[in-house]
This record gives C-alpha cells, sequence and structure tokens, in this order.
C-alpha cells in the first residue's frame, strides 16, 4: 500500500492515528535539528516533521530531499502548535517515522506555487509541471464537475449523448478545415468537424428528437486569448421545436450550472436584444452589460459648424463615462493613442468635461459654443463630473472602435468584476453578410440557418434585409454560445445554396447527403452549441480558454510540450501520395 489517505483529507479528529502519505515535496524548511516538508499531491498539503533529537538518521535523510521528490512517509497524526488557517490540514501534521524517496526531481524550471515564476512560455513547456500547480488543478476539477452536472441535467430532460465522427467530409463554410489524407484512398481527405452541424440534423431525420454531445471540435484559424484549434462544444440539438422552445429549454441549463457551481439564483428570464440594437447601442454582437455607457449619436447635432472631421463623417458616437471629468490631459492623450492603435484604428478621439462646478470643456470648443456642447451632455445624460468620449467615421467601423473604447473604460473604472454576472440572449440577426471583395453574401452563421419566416419574401427582394432565427448567448460580453432555428424544407435549402453562390452541382458535392436524407421525411429542428472551454473559463474568473484546458496549444497553434506540429518521415509521405512544397523565404 502506498498510502493509506491523501494528503487533503487528514484533520484534527485523526490525531493519534498511523498513516502513510505519498506524493511531491513542495518545499522544506529547516530549522535546527527540526526539519519541515511540506508533501503535496492533488487533493492538498500536509506538513511532516522530521526530528533529529527522535530519530537522526531520518532527519539527515530528510535534509537530502529536494523540491519535486516522489517520497513516502509514514507517521503520526499530531496537532500542530503553530496552526495554519491557509490550508484544509493546518491543524495537524505527520510525526514521521519512516521515508522512502520514491523517485527523485530534477530541480524544475519553475516553482510549483499558485503564484509561480514561469512564464506563458515556459509553463506550457512543462505543461506537466503546470498541472501540478493548485490553481491549475482546480480549474480540471471544476471542468470535470461540469461536465458531469451538464450530462446529469440533460440526461434528465430526455437528451440522448450521441458521439458523430471525428474524420468527416470537407465542406469549408467558415474557418478552414483541418485536412486528414487518407492512405487507402491516395489523392483523397477526410477533414477534422468544425462541428457535428450535419450529423446532428441527420439525427434529428433519424428520430432522435434530443441529442447532445461534449464533442471536441477543430478550426483552423488565427489564434487569440480565447481560441484554441481544437476546442470543446457542449453540442445540441432537438425535434419539433421553435425558436421560443430552445431558447427556454438552454437558459434553463445555463441557470442550472450557475446555480450548482457559483450558487447563484437567476430567477428571472435573461433578457432578449436584437442584433441591431446590440450593434447600435454597444457595437458588438456580444455586449458587455455588466456596466452602462451606451452609445450616444450625435451626427444630427455636430454638422454645419465648419468641423469637417464630424461634418464628414457618417457616424458621430459618443460615451459617457462618470465621474472622470477630473482625467488630466495625459489620461485622455493616452485614451487617444489607445484607439489609434491599430488593431482599433479610430484616427483620433474628441471630448467634452462636464465639470463639477457646471462648466463645459471640450477639445473641440473652437468649433462648438457651451450650448451646443451641453445639448451633447443632455442627449447622453451626462451629469456634472462626467466625461464624454467622441469617436466618429463609418458607422459599423466606428462602433467597433467605440465598443473598444467602452471596453477599456469600464476596465479603468473597476466595472467588468468577473465575479458579476450579466446574461443575455442576442436575437435576430442578419441572415447574410455581404463581402465587398468576393462580391457575394455569405451565411453569418452557417448555411442551414433557417430564415426568419417574417422575411423569407425578402430573400430575393431585399437579401440583406432578412432575418435569421437565430439567436447568441452572451455572458460577460462573451459569447457562451449561439444556435439557429434549421432549413428541413428541401426546396428553402436549396434556395439558400442559391444566394450564398453554390451551384446546383456544388451543393449537391458537398451537401448532398443531407440534401437526401431531407427529402425522407425532416422534421422541424433546431439547437445550439456552448463552448464548453469558454463557459469553464467564466466560471473560474478567467481571461483566457487555454486556462482550462488540460494540454493547450500557444497562440501559433504549437504544442511546445511535445513540439507538434512537426514534419513526418519521406516514407509517410510516399505511402499517402504527397509532396510537401515549403513556401519560399522572404
Amino acid at each position: 500500500m502506498f498510502r493509506t489517505n491523501t494528503c487533503g483529507e487528514l484533520r484534527i479528529s485523526n490525531v493519534g492515528s498511523t498513516v502513510i502519505l505519498a506524493g511531491w515535496v513542495q518545499r522544506i524548511r529547516k530549522m535546527g535539528g527540526m526539519t519541515f516538508v511540506d508533501l503535496r499531491d492533488r487533493y492538498g498539503i500536509t506538513q511532516l516533521v522530521f526530528n533529529s533529537d527522535v530519530n537522526a538518521d531520518l532527519h539527515e535523510a530528510a535534509n537530502h530531499l529536494g523540491r519535486e521528490f516522489v517520497i513516502q512517509v509514514t507517521g503520526t497524526v499530531a496537532e500542530r502548535s503553530s496552526k495554519n488557517s491557509n490550508i484544509p490540514t493546518g491543524d495537524i501534521e505527520i510525526i514521521a517515522s519512516d521515508l522512502k524517496v520514491l523517485n527523485r526531481s530534477d530541480v524544475p524550471p519553475f516553482t510549483i506555487e499558485d503564484e509561480t515564476d514561469g512564464g506563458d512560455d515556459l509553463r506550457m513547456r512543462y505543461r506537466y509541471l503546470d498541472l501540478r500547480r493548485g490553481s491549475v488543478r482546480r480549474n480540471l476539477e471544476l471542468r470535470h464537475r461540469m461536465a458531469f452536472e451538464i450530462r446529469r441535467y440533460l440526461d434528465s430532460k430526455g437528451f440522448l449523448e450521441v458521439e458523430t465522427p471525428v474524420l468527416i467530409k470537407s465542406t469549408p463554410e467558415g474557418a478552414r478545415d483541418f485536412v486528414v489524407p487518407s492512405r487507402m484512398n491516395p489523392g483523397e481527405f477526410y477533414a477534422l468537424p468544425q462541428s457535428p452541424q450535419t450529423f446532428k440534423q441527420l439525427l434529428m431525420v433519424s428520430g432522435f428528437d434530443r441529442y447532445f454531445q461534449i464533442v471536441k471540435c477543430f478550426r483552423d484559424e488565427d489564434l487569440r486569448a480565447d481560441r484554441q484549434p481544437e476546442f470543446t462544444q457542449i453540442d445540441c440539438e432537438m425535434s419539433f421545436v421553435e425558436q421560443e422552445d430552445v431558447l427556454q429549454m438552454f437558459e434553463g441549463l445555463v441557470k442550472h450550472i450557475f446555480k450548482y457551481v457559483k450558487d447563484i439564483d437567476f430567477t428571472e428570464p435573461f433578457p432578449r436584444m436584437t442584433w441591431a440594437d446590440a450593434m447600435r447601442l454597444y457595437g458588438s454582437d456580444k455586449p458587455d452589460t455588466r456596466f452602462g455607457m451606451e452609445f450616444v449619436e450625435l451626427k444630427d447635432l455636430t454638422v454645419g459648424k465648419g468641423f469637417s472631421v464630424m461634418d464628414d463623417a457618417e457616424y458621430v458616437g459618443a460615451i459617457v463615462a462618470p465621474g472622470c471629468a477630473d482625467y488630466t490631459r495625459k489620461q485622455l492623450d493616452q485614451l487617444t493613442d489607445f484607439v489609434k492603435r491599430s488593431q482599433i484604428g479610430a484616427k483620433g478621439m474628441m471630448w467634452v468635461k462636464f465639470e463639477a462646478d457646471g462648466s463645459v470643456k471640450s477639445s473641440v470648443s473652437k468649433f462648438y459654443g457651451e450650448d451646443e456642447l451641453r445639448a451633447w451632455g443632455e442627449r447622453g445624460n451626462a451629469k456634472p463630473g462626467d466625461l464624454m468620449l467622441i469617436l466618429c467615421g463609418q458607422t459599423m467601423r466606428t462602433r467597433k472602435q467605440l465598443c473598444e473604447l467602452r471596453l477599456e473604460m469600464g476596465s479603468r473604472l473597476g466595472l467588468r468584476d468577473p465575479q458579476n454576472f450579466s446574461c443575455l440572449w442576442v436575437v435576430d440577426f442578419p441572415l447574410f453578410e455581404w463581402d465587398d471583395e468576393t462580391q457575394r453574401y455569405y451565411a453569418m452563421h452557417h448555411p442551414f440557418t433557417s430564415p426568419n419566416p417574417e422575411d423569407i419574401d425578402k430573400l430575393d427582394s431585399d437579401t440583406g434585409a432578412v432575418r435569421a432565427t437565430a439567436y447568441d448567448m452572451v455572458v460577460n460580453g462573451n459569447e457562451l454560445g449561439g444556435g439557429s432555428i434549421r432549413i428541413h424544407d428541401a426546396k428553402l435549402q436549396d434556395k439558400m445554396f442559391r444566394l450564398l453562390g453554390l451551384s446546383e452541382e456544388d451543393a449537391q458535392y458537398k451537401f448532398g447527403f443531407l440534401m437526401n436524407a431531407f427529402k425522407f421525411g425532416a422534421p422541424p429542428h433546431g439547437g445550439l452549441a456552448f463552448g464548453f472551454d469558454r463557459f469553464v473559463s467564466i466560471l473560474a474568473g478567467l481571461d483566457s480558454i487555454r486556462d482550462v484546458i488540460a494540454f493547450p496549444k500557444n497562440n501559433s497553434g504549437r504544442d511546445t510540450m511535445i513540439d507538434a506540429p512537426s514534419r513526418i518521415d519521406d516514407s509517410q509521405l510516399q505511402e499517402l501520395c504527397i509532396d510537401v512544397v515549403l513556401p519560399e523565404e522572404k
């Protein structure tokens, strides 16, 4: 027996018991004839005591231990004279009577502590060590608990978990596919699924009216903090439902998980906001509604005063930052530099201070009088002591820039507390988005999304105005998940393909299996997929999904621990009938 107990379970009630513990040496403290060793395993930390007066040889052996040595200790549980209230086992310690070194360890490249001295790159290279840290372990424990509770909840609602294939047909309609060569079919390739979308629709045709799957998905796209090339979805689909049925079902799931993990009761229905309102008020289809600062449109109040920057702008918008009228010129210049950065790309920023004493100051007072500036403030409901920040330009671009400025001000003012949760549904998305470069429409979600029944007559006459029967769940400015009611009529699906520029031959080649299935009685159906990694990271109060994935990739899509991706042998390439042509060095 390697251990009778874990390092996290012994309490004052165990005093006097003889126990065997096994784990890793967290730290060693030498105090004269006494040596204290903190022993760690997945469950916690227990203090070991080695006394030279009791057993000099054992004390000497303990002094030769190093960090991360794997050891086994036999001893007696005793009450600590100096208790540690920071750990659950802090009332007791183990008076060691035997010590075995099960494995030695090199000095680790960073400290295995919650607050470590290892940078991101180093910790990703030695991820198996990083996973020993309590903070990382707790993230994965939360992930485990959530996965089990999600399964329990959906099972109670009649959902079946059905596995779908990982090697599928390439049907690129969004991000790039990861492709896998087939040795048995030279020159042909599988794709890794971006989602199980078509398979869950086929399951609806098959009569499995409530499906779910916690499933790996793959997208070959540029990465950022909340993206990984492989990620996990809670994928769901239901038959014989309308949009309201889907929203009610999965709002219930989200509320249940918040109660289970955070003991937060959302007793009221989640607010709903149209996509058009989200863009108008927040410049984002995933607005952070933990705080206000909604956009104020000022175009009609700014024209005709000889200020060409605003006169020539398609859109003039502002936010009102409460209590910020005391911002210095340096702080305002910093905000101007912020909006000019390449990822935001604004040409500049204007401001109006509504001083506490009632006076008004502005960077554009040369063109606008005090009464005109006060009219701006009245529209934005600005109070004495508030600061109005203004951007202008092309409508959609400026709204996105103003969105970034709003989020920056929310962070500066401490209004984006990760432990304060604001949830809402965004609905009525456009069905299509126009691309100027290719001069055609693309599906905003995917080509199987049903148009709003009220807008079907606009498909030909006013294509860009057609709304989708689609919905996103947004939590704290993050898209937690989204879905839609699907097209189940083969004729309407065929029309959708035509509008997206797919010929009959292309549609048949890419989606013929689905179109053929629809000929055999497809039920009305719809569903959604939640980002499971993101759900866990939100409840853990983290900014990045990477911190809740056991073995993540870096921002270049590399696993630096196993050095993947990597080149393969020429013999393997020959078997696959593949020649590799590397890009020329610039």
